[in-house]
């Protein structure tokens, strides 16, 4: 194909084709949308390079990059940093690899420990190397509500059943103030750095048609636990969320995400992502006790500086005095401190 050109991502023009390749493309997911380049700069400060392939005026394959540089974790360039999903997308095996290649020659000459691909099906690639930590939770859902309550095993049922008698509230917003409170009162517990809060309010403005937030309250007003999803083509992505103390009690989580399904259903989706999880953790075992049956994900990497994978994970054994202190740390503290170390996990 000796017409193909691989260009990276620069004017508008490139932008309305690409997504609109995005939108075409089986393949594609929502993080393989343009705008995740500007999301990535504007609330961490990385640079990206969004690599797509033409032949005469059509798109025929991308591969969206971005460079976390970071003394703390090292230098990677990852498809997509802060993304479940990423990788190539392209109309033949010649064209994927004519981005891989140039990805990989971008990753030496950008001298970054590793190249990582965070593909939902692995790619044969020479020399590389795979680590399957995670695993993705997805499921088909009915257009009707009492089938979809159905569906849930009988024991996850009954704590719906449970925020549903507890006579909590629902309330479709896009503000993040509650949801932040939630989500970073969550993170904290884990023992985790929170991202910032500009991050959250980026996302809303640069999806703001594709994005809400459920947030739930008790019914007294008390918050009780919030999720910001974004919504493509048929699917709906619960994406950030958590809960207070109060969600514990009232089975908050359960409710939270029982009136997210039957709001997407009402919204035309059918297809509930319950998002990547690693094995043997609680998300893990909160996914599966909803119904849902774990895909393993493949993340594929090429060591350019680095001499092994890297593990950045949390259950990373040299991480768990960090992650005791962390969960010490009182909320305001936490949020302080916690955007700076975030922004270099990628």
């Amino acid at each position: 194909m000796n017409d193909l050109l691989i260009e990276t991502l620069s004017n508008e023009s490139d932008i309305t084709a690409w997504n609109a390749y995005v939108e075409q493309s089986a393949q594609a997911t929502f993080f393989h949308r343009a705008e995740w380049r500007d999301v990535i700069k504007q609330s961490f400060g990385h640079n990206s390079y969004y690599l797509f392939a033409k032949q005469g005026n059509q798109v025929v394959g991308i591969l969206p990059l971005g460079h976390v540089s970071s003394w703390l974790f090292g230098h990677a360039l990852i498809s997509v940093p802060f993304c479940v999903y990423g990788g190539v997308v392209a109309d033949s095996e010649f064209i994927q690899h004519a981005l891989i290649s140039k990805a990989v020659e971008l990753a030496k000459q950008l001298q970054v420990d590793y190249l990582e691909l965070r593909n939902q099906q692995a790619i044969e690639l020479d020399g590389w190397e795979e680590k399957s930590l995670y695993v993705n939770f997805c499921k088909i859902i009915s257009d009707n509500e009492d089938e979809n309550l159905k569906s849930i095993p009988r024991k996850q049922r009954a704590m719906v059943r449970k925020g549903i008698k507890s006579e909590l509230t629902t309330t479709v917003e896009h503000s993040v103030e509650d949801f932040f409170t939630a989500y970073s009162t969550s993170v904290r517990n884990l023992g985790t750095p929170v991202f910032p809060k500009k991050y959250f309010k980026v996302l809303m403005e640069t999806f703001a048609d594709e994005a809400d937030i459920i947030t739930i309250n008790d019914k007294t007003g008390n918050l009780v636990a919030s999720v910001l999803s974004f919504y493509f083509k048929d699917q709906v992505l619960p994406y950030y969320g958590g809960g207070t103390e109060l969600a514990r009690q009232s089975a908050g989580n359960d409710f939270m995400y029982w009136q997210l399904m039957c709001h997407a259903v009402k919204k035309g989706k059918r297809v509930f992502d319950f998002g990547r999880s690693k094995q043997n953790t609680g998300a893990y075992s909160f996914k599966k006790n909803w119904g849902f049956t774990a895909e393993p994900l493949s993340y594929q990497y090429y060591l350019v500086k680095a001499k092994s994978l890297p593990n950045v994970s949390p259950t990373n054994p040299k991480y768990q005095l960090f992650i005791k202190l962390w969960q010490k740390l009182p909320l305001a503290i936490s949020q302080l401190l916690g955007p700076m170390i975030a922004k270099n996990l990628g």
